[in-house]
């Protein structure tokens, strides 16, 4: 008989509800924000009463924003279907002129008309699709024009591009919003595979037996892109590689793979967990920190001439708690690299025994692929079939959507359904935040030098040279 969690889906209607979503003619709206809402509806898992509500500071009319939508749907792989987009658009609007503490634009005079539709007071979600410089000004806004009060508010990564600006910026958000109505996303905590770290986990005793240093060698975390920087060059030449990826998303995955039991899978205790491991970190040590640039960077538009803007970075992350001291953490990720991944490789130590130092390359490893819906593979010694005692590694492969009855969401998908349903969850916490920051800024402040290498690569040599004598499992 199939069980649920405190953070699975619910059936209960979350009541009458308006989605704001600013920033909604940029690129995270078209490419991820609308295609996910739509999905949302599609499966039946919007409140029954809604609206959407976009904002930019351009005067698009209701008509424009709606066919954007559509575009941004159908790019996205989709294409509607008649009666289905019929009934999602007519509840859609746009909300021209911008939204500042000196000006609201369109938006109160198209919210007051939202509200009087859907009757009462409904819930009002803010989605902050815009670029983080722009966090605290829209915060602000929230606050100056009546608009925060009962709201939730979901906000990008990265929430701060360093410690003091996280600091500043938990600041402005905290003197306009309660914790509980903030949502700071990080769509890899909403990938069906990532959940499974702790559910595989805690749900099973025979690999929960095993989940610290005394079976584990190391921890490979390691997401390798093929795409280039070309659609976000801007962006991207001020954040880099390191903001973008580690301290975000890898620093994350790291925490689901570390943390210590909750007390439950509620939110609060999920969140304590994860963020309770996290003040275990060790700052990283520059000196094992590869950071890489790919060749022709510099030439792409958009890139400041002579940039040194990391592409890759390859690190060795400590964690000095009970469980897991002594065991290397690699984290890797990179953008024109040979081969796109999302794997947590949990390497085994080799056990004691006759087979001692026998054993093959690679023999014991278990294996998430964060990609898609999600895969679980394990690795081990088998006897190959035959007259003599040779051995073999032996591959298991579990797809999740495999599952009977599986039906599994995309990460935006879930993580604004999550939002829309009050569940927390799968969102960081100040608190996590800050040790994060702190982690990070031994490197930000005393990086090393940025290392050439060729698109299509697996890195620089350097990275190679951080794990040795291990080696990367993918790229070996």
């Amino acid at each position: 008989m199939a069980t649920t969690t405190q953070h699975a889906q619910t059936s209960g209607d979350p009541g009458p509800t308006v989605f704001v979503l600013f920033g909604a003619t940029g690129d995270l709206a078209n490419l991820m924000v609308l295609p996910a809402f739509y999905r949302l509806a599609t499966e039946g898992l919007l409140p029954a009463q809604w609206l959407l509500v976009g904002n930019g500071r351009g005067d698009v009319s209701h008509e424009d924003f709606r066919a954007h939508v559509r575009d941004s749907i159908t790019n996205a792989g989709t294409r509607p279907k008649p009666k289905e987009w019929n009934e999602f658009v007519k509840r859609v609007f746009f909300a021209g002129g911008g939204f500042s503490v000196d000006s609201p634009g369109s938006m109160l005079d198209v919210l007051g008309k939202a509200r009087h539709e859907l009757g009462g007071d409904p819930q009002l979600v803010h989605y902050l699709a815009v670029p983080p410089v722009a966090f605290a000004g829209l915060t602000k806004a929230l606050g100056q024009h009546g608009l925060s009060r009962g709201s939730r508010v979901v906000y990008e990564k990265p929430f701060g591009t360093s410690g003091e600006d996280f600091r500043e910026l938990d600041q402005v958000v905290h003197s306009v919003l309660d914790e509980q109505q903030v949502y700071r996303i990080d769509h890899f905590l909403g990938k069906e595979a990532t959940q499974d770290l702790h559910l595989l986990r805690f749900a099973n005793g025979s690999y929960a037996a095993c989940w610290d240093h005394e079976h584990i060698e190391s921890v490979q975390i390691d997401v390798p892109e093929t795409l280039g920087i070309s659609d976000r060059a801007q962006f991207y030449d001020a954040t880099g590689a390191v903001l973008d990826m580690l301290v975000t998303h890898l620093f994350q995955v790291a925490a689901e793979v570390a943390m210590e039991p909750p007390a439950s899978l509620g939110a609060v205790d999920l969140q304590a967990a994860r963020e309770e491991i996290i003040s275990s970190f060790r700052p990283l040590d520059p000196a094992e920190v590869v950071l890489g640039q790919f060749d022709g960077y510099q030439d792409v538009p958009g890139v400041a001439p002579h940039s040194s803007r990391d592409t890759f970075v390859a690190a060795r992350l400590w964690i000095d708690s009970d469980r897991w001291r002594g065991v290397p953490f690699y984290l890797r990720t990179g953008k024109r690299m040979a081969a796109s991944a999302q794997r947590v490789s949990m390497i085994m130590r080799e056990p004691p025994g006759p087979f001692s130092g026998r054993l093959p390359r690679d023999a014991n490893v278990l294996c998430f692929s964060l990609s898609g819906d999600g895969e679980i593979d394990l690795s081990m010694v088998t006897k190959k079939p035959g007259p003599g005692l040779d051995l073999d590694v032996a591959h298991a492969a579990i797809p999740l959507a495999s599952l009977a009855g599986a039906d599994p969401l995309p990460p935006y998908v879930r993580l604004i359904h999550d939002v829309l349903i009050g569940d927390r969850s799968l969102f960081t916490r100040p608190d996590g935040l800050a040790a994060v920051w702190e982690v990070a800024d031994p490197l930000l402040s005393r990086p090393p030098r940025v290392n050439s290498y060729a698109p299509g690569s697996w890195g620089p040599a350097q990275a190679r040279e951080l794990i040795a004598p291990g080696h990367w499992l993918l790229g070996q």
